[in-house]
């Protein structure tokens, strides 16, 4: 079956929207793309919103090609709520003149700060963020847990991540750890900073910082880490299953459903956030060879408790 050109595409999204227009339209979520992570949160968020009482057909779920193409007749049905899964999803919105709040998901903070200075937005109750980077205090409280011996925490700070330098030092210290820390202004200066920095530290800590984290160095600085035995805290599954020691991350589902949480808000007249809110629930892996090879080990399940306890979650 030959593909359907762009064109054919959004006369379909035209067609399946005026043929609905009858129908209430409350939320319309847009996704970046259509791979698993989106639909997965897409997914848990329909499944929130109707385990609250808002019926399956309220919703109005696009890609950002079809929003592209239909955005003026969406908007005429006077949708309560938008939701963008993603960066490119997050910024088509931002263009867009919307009276509805808009709350953007599986979005790092620092692309969804890009996606404000870009647009001219601000953070506000009617144009949020729920981040994918998880909050500064659990990260330092999941090393805590897993690594109590450890003292000295390694951190590279690309141009994105010192942004949170100012809020993760004084963390740092009411925890009772202290950084070991470098500035990466290039590639060029990437892994002298790291041997640097790992010459020192027990542990390191990765934050989300293109310049510092991405497909071209992550497996040297996986590499680097193990044969220094310095256990990396990431912050991607992906990382885990790499080499890195320990990750701590979000899943697509947990965004989805608290994002969905949000919307329920909005449709019930609720007063929203007026900060980015952070992820509520989280997942931890362990790479259980890289663990070995350090002479550590974990009770996976028993660390998720732990962490969740000290947060006084189910």
């Amino acid at each position: 079956m030959l593909a359907l050109s762009r064109s054919m595409l959004a006369m379909l999204a035209l067609w399946l929207i005026a043929s609905g227009a009858h129908a209430e339209l409350r939320v319309v979520i847009v996704s970046s793309d259509s791979t698993a992570a989106y639909a997965a949160a897409a997914n848990a968020f329909i499944t929130s919103v109707e385990l609250a009482g808002v019926p399956r057909a309220d919703v109005q779920q696009m890609n950002v090609n079809e929003w592209t193409a239909a955005n003026a007749q969406v908007t005429a049905r006077n949708p309560q709520a938008f939701v963008a899964l993603g960066t490119e999803a997050a910024a088509s919105l931002a263009r867009a003149k919307l009276m509805a709040p808009v709350l953007s998901a599986l979005v790092p903070r620092s692309s969804f700060e890009r996606v404000l200075r870009e647009s001219g937005r601000k953070v506000s109750p009617q144009f949020n963020a729920l981040y994918l980077d998880q909050p500064l205090q659990r990260q330092l409280a999941l090393i805590r847990l897993a690594l109590p011996q450890a003292k000295r925490v390694g951190i590279l700070w690309g141009p994105d991540s010192l942004t949170r330098a100012l809020a993760l030092r004084p963390l740092a210290s009411a925890n009772g750890l202290v950084f070991q820390e470098a500035s990466v202004d290039d590639s060029s200066s990437l892994f002298p900073a790291l041997q640097s920095v790992l010459e020192n530290s027990d542990v390191m800590l990765a934050l989300a910082d293109p310049l510092v984290f991405n497909s071209n160095s992550i497996q040297n600085i996986l590499m680097t880490t193990i044969r220094h035995k310095v256990p990396l805290v990431a912050f991607s599954p992906a990382y885990a299953r790499a080499g890195a020691m320990l990750a701590l991350y979000s899943t697509p589902t947990q965004a989805g459903s608290q994002a969905g949480r949000w919307a329920i808000g909005v449709l019930a007249n609720r007063v929203l956030p007026e900060l980015a809110l952070e992820p509520l629930d989280f997942e931890i892996s362990v790479n259980e060879q890289v663990a070995r090879v350090l002479g550590l080990s974990f009770d996976v399940k028993a660390l998720t408790l732990a962490l969740r306890r000290m947060e006084q979650r189910p």
